[in-house]
């Protein structure tokens, strides 16, 4: 059965268990339909630069508990609750897509975002820093309203490459938010680094607010029944949850690399300061530019194959991280610094390349669903996926201490393995 016929089914059986189906969108008669190149680029630079909102304050965590004089114990707050901010945002705010204009929300949603990242420029307040940086990222789930707007605004036979285009702004973004934090931070002060994000967020606000059409979803139930939908969604549709798991085990060993990868590379014989660190992370991104062939593939019919050779390429991307990192296979890395290092920038280039792949070909097919569910669906595919993420960074940081790099290749290894044969006992959707 093809792709197609399940995804109506699919939307059918999820319209009965939720909420009435009815027409996905009416567009008003001024507004542009259709999404051209410029506009998806425009869709792509949009989430790339919202999306270091969540990530850049990891590498600034010791220098804003210093300033704020917060204490230890809370001092992991300042990379933990974007993170929370934004899952709360995925539940609370992305099922709007499906119940109010998605123009007027998307643009409110992102000022909202801006002002609430301006905060950290002036307070002195450890708690009130928190709560802003807490809602700013809540705000910034506006990315998962953007991306089935740009779904939405592509005929169905470029809904892959736009989504493809589109989420490869997003990957860069998260692949770039830790060095370009560092580098801001370094030239004008951890406060102006917030300060650049917020103005960043206000002027995507105005120009979100120019470029964007009507878009008015019929809604067929209230706000809580809404809410309430997400679980019916996630147990009653295989293709979510199928892609779901697939996205969460892939984030799981992308997190765990790359909360690890520093710790790694500071050590002999790599021996890199922060610089080389970022130089690494911009070097690693490449992987990104997989991303609108992924979507294409999914367009083709040939997503399944092209997913699981993206897993493969993965694990033997991992076998590459023990070799050059733990001297798996005889290698000594000592002897070998330079070959050692290139070998790792081509794992990380090759990692980031399969987590690519199945964000990409999920996102597609997720999109094929039931168009008057589209925000939720979106909001559950991400919440997982960060979920994934979450889990491997916990468990990466415990294998570093327990185990060394060794200890880390082996968790990356358990989460793309489980992926791959998820994608080879499942099939295609």
């Amino acid at each position: 059965m093809n792709s197609s016929a399940n995804a109506g089914t699919n939307a059918n059986a999820s319209c009965a268990a939720a909420v009435p189906c009815e027409a996905d969108v009416a567009q008003s008669a001024a507004a542009p339909t259709g999404l051209s190149t410029p506009l998806m680029l425009f869709f792509s630079a949009a989430v790339g630069i919202i999306v270091v909102d969540l990530f850049a304050a990891q590498p600034l965590t010791g220098t804003i508990a210093d300033s704020l004089r917060l204490p230890a114990s809370l001092a992991g707050l300042v990379a933990m609750l974007p993170q929370l901010g934004y899952a709360a945002g995925l539940v609370l705010l992305v099922p709007l897509c499906d119940l109010v204009e998605n123009r007027r929300l998307i643009v409110r949603t992102l000022a909202a975002c801006a002002a609430f990242l301006a905060v950290p420029m002036f307070t002195r307040s450890g708690p009130l820093f928190l709560v802003a940086i807490f809602l700013a990222g809540a705000a910034s789930s506006v990315i998962q309203m953007l991306v089935p707007m740009a779904a939405s605004m592509a005929p169905e036979h470029q809904r892959g490459r736009a989504v493809g285009n589109v989420m490869s702004g997003l990957m860069v973004g998260i692949l770039l938010s830790r060095p370009l934090a560092s580098v801001i931070a370094g030239s004008v002060s951890w406060r102006g680094f917030y300060g650049v994000a917020a103005a960043a967020d206000a002027l995507l606000a105005l120009l979100l607010s120019l470029r964007l059409p009507v878009r008015r979803p019929q809604p067929a139930t209230r706000y809580v029944a809404l809410l309430g939908s997400l679980w019916t969604l996630l147990r009653t549709e295989p293709v979510l949850q199928r892609r779901s798991l697939s996205a969460a085990l892939v984030m799981g060993a992308f997190s765990a690399f790359w909360t690890a990868i520093g710790l790694r590379l500071a050590q002999p014989p790599f021996s890199l300061g922060l610089h080389g660190i970022a130089l690494f992370a911009l070097a690693g991104a490449t992987g990104a530019i997989v991303t609108p062939l992924a979507g294409r593939a999914g367009d083709r019919g040939i997503g399944n194959a092209v997913l699981l050779r993206g897993h493969l390429a993965m694990l033997v991307a991992i076998l590459a991280m023990g070799v050059a990192g733990a001297g798996w296979l005889g290698f000594a890395p000592t002897a070998h610094p330079g070959l050692a290092l290139t070998l790792l920038v081509a794992s990380a280039a090759t990692l980031d390349a399969g987590v690519v792949i199945d964000q990409t070909l999920g996102r597609r097919s997720i999109n094929l669903m039931n168009p008057a569910a589209r925000g939720r669906l979106n909001g559950i595919f991400v919440g997982m996926f960060f979920v994934g993420g979450a889990l491997g960074a916990v468990l990466s940081g415990a294998a570093w201490s327990l185990a060394g790099w060794d200890g880390v290749c082996a968790v990356c290894f358990v989460f793309t393995d489980a992926a791959f044969l998820l994608g080879v006992v499942r099939g295609a959707d």
